[in-house]
């Protein structure tokens, strides 16, 4: 089996969406040699897998973390919904011609919490038998000033987030309250990407600083109102979609690296979610001229930001 391929192609239907998405942990055995099983049964088509040990971020989806979708089996309904432990096995079985039965089986009482009790055991003796993980890219196998661009993406990504928790803590704007919500999920995913390449010894050492200036770049402007936060998250977008493309282009010109075509893509994929934050913010903002307070708070924010990369590229 080739846990390489994280995702199964569906068939070439109307809709390419697949009936289910299905989550496992590539790296236990165990959980390996039963979703080889699924994978070779007829009808298996109709869902996506994704090797949780293996796969990008982005693969996992909204609302789901790589440590979660390790420790327990999960799978994403047609409608983003997700099921995990016995439930998910349940909605696979449901969908598997032959096996209907046992899935419709699975939700009556009592085998429904027979199965729950015993996947609990299951997860408590699962260790004794699953390997190490793969390990995922490092920066220590990068260039320094990899590593340096690294680190002051890692930065900047914990700060994004500490910005719209400044937001939810402050505003009670039910708009702005949804689109702060929206964003800090993504933004979350983004700094677990991060995470997955630079080690945590290869971090910023002002770490508890960008947690405060973070959070405070989204409290102040949302005691302001909503279209001081859009604002703020337009000017914070414009700087961000500049770093990236910058380090996107120096990365084009470096020696090749086997690290880098990847690293690249998946910055990429950041600075493509950065630009629509943008976009959204800046629609919010209304074409109304910002008043000469607001345009003296998104210059310093704009400055703070560079002031704030350069710090977290040394330290």
């Amino acid at each position: 089996m080739n846990n390489s391929n994280t995702r199964l192609s569906p068939p070439a239907t109307a809709s390419a969406e697949p009936a289910l998405t299905i989550y496992y942990d590539g790296a236990c055995p165990v959980c390996r040699r039963e979703i080889a099983h699924y994978r070779g049964l007829p009808g298996a088509e109709v869902c996506a897998w994704v090797d949780a040990s293996q796969c990008s971020v982005e693969a996992l989806g909204s609302g789901l973390a790589r440590d979660a979708a390790m420790r327990r089996f999960h799978v994403r309904l047609a409608d983003g919904q997700l099921l995990q432990g016995a439930p998910g096995f349940a909605a696979l079985w449901r969908v598997l011609p032959g096996w209907q039965w046992l899935g419709r089986l699975a939700q009556t009482w009592p085998l429904r919490p027979a199965l729950a009790v015993g996947y609990s055991v299951f997860l408590k003796v699962r260790p004794l038998w699953r390997a190490a993980p793969p390990p995922l890219l490092k920066s220590t196998d990068l260039p320094a000033s990899v590593q340096a661009d690294l680190r002051s993406d890692h930065a900047g990504e914990l700060g994004a987030v500490q910005i719209y928790r400044g937001v939810l803590a402050v505003s009670r704007n039910g708009p702005l309250r949804a689109f702060a919500q929206r964003h800090i999920v993504t933004e979350a995913r983004h700094l677990e990407l991060i995470e997955s390449w630079l080690p945590p010894a290869q971090r910023s050492h002002l770490l508890p600083a960008w947690r405060v200036a973070g959070w405070l770049t989204g409290a102040l402007p949302a005691l302001f109102g909503p279209r001081a936060v859009y604002a703020t998250i337009a000017a914070v977008e414009q700087f961000v979609d500049r770093h990236y493309a910058e380090q996107l282009t120096r990365f084009a010109s470096a020696a090749p690296h086997p690290l880098l075509p990847q690293l690249s893509r998946e910055l990429a994929s950041c600075q493509a979610d950065e630009c629509a934050h943008r976009d959204e913010a800046l629609a919010l903002q209304g074409s109304q001229p910002l008043s000469g307070g607001l345009r003296v708070w998104t210059w310093l924010v704009d400055r703070g930001s560079v002031f704030a990369v350069g710090l977290a590229r040394r330290w």
